[in-house]
């Protein structure tokens, strides 16, 4: 795995670091094989029950990096690496079954903005802003934006911040939806890190079934999503962490979840 990225799984926890903090975690192709890579790596891994995404440095990623695009445009290169890259990337955090927490611990822009977007929780330093830039490139949004960014925000501000695309710093980002908790940026660190501890520690079956709970509901029909919580359901109520939850609350104990 490239350098820009860093992977290391703790006790259930996989963290996953942006790491060119010179060039503000901008993605070239080495950070973008090894970011798909190791998101893949953790949705595969039955031992991680949870991922962290953060960066380095004064962003946590501003996106493409424009210096590589730029060069590939003049050797004649097209546009492949939203399918080679961002479409896989979103996908695995989206869609793996297990809870993704984003640390944004700066400037999260364009494609950036999306892996954050993507993730089930953002915590969010104070200094951090979010851009999503694609217009001011005369690009097309991406990394899955106009899929999660209408389910946070709305259609209508949505719009807003592709169309006119504007820094949205960490507070009107609480405000909005895209932040979930904003802390000092000296404490984003150690609290991104507790939420996602939280989390690793936690249900993961439950935390699986809502999270495809969550995705199936927001573009299908009442009646299909109950059917799909009642499968959903079943499948928690037979785990064993729902006995051990169960004992725990009869018992007045804290749950010690095994994560199955």
């Amino acid at each position: 795995m490239a350098d820009s990225v860093l992977y290391e799984v703790t006790e259930g926890l996989a963290t996953v670091t942006f790491n060119r903090p010179e060039a503000m975690n901008a993605l070239d192709t080495d950070t973008k094989n090894a970011l798909r890579d190791a998101l893949r790596e953790a949705a595969g891994d039955t031992a991680v029950r949870a991922v962290l995404l953060t960066g380095t440095g004064r962003a946590f990623c501003v996106g493409q990096d424009l210096k590589e695009h730029v060069a590939v445009l003049a050797a004649g290169g097209g546009m492949t690496t939203v399918s080679e890259h961002y479409n896989p990337i979103v996908t695995a955090i989206a869609t793996m079954d297990k809870p993704v927490v984003a640390g944004v611990n700066g400037v999260a822009a364009g494609a950036g903005a999306g892996f954050a977007f993507a993730a089930d929780y953002r915590v969010v330093a104070d200094t951090a802003a979010f851009n999503t830039s694609f217009a001011g490139v005369a690009l097309s949004a991406d990394s899955g934006v106009s899929w999660t960014l209408p389910r946070l925000v709305g259609q209508s501000r949505a719009s807003d911040l592709l169309l006119f695309p504007r820094s949205v710093g960490a507070e009107e980002a609480l405000a909005l939806g895209i932040a979930n908790r904003v802390v000092p940026a000296a404490e984003l660190a150690a609290e991104a890190a507790a939420v996602a501890r939280r989390l690793a520690d936690g249900p993961t079956v439950a935390y699986a079934a809502i999270k495809a709970a969550l995705a199936y509901g927001a573009a299908h029909s009442l009646p299909d999503t109950l059917a799909l919580e009642d499968t959903l359901q079943t499948r928690a109520g037979s785990s064993a962490d729902h006995r051990i939850a169960v004992d725990a609350f009869l018992k007045k104990e804290a749950p010690k979840y095994v994560g199955h």
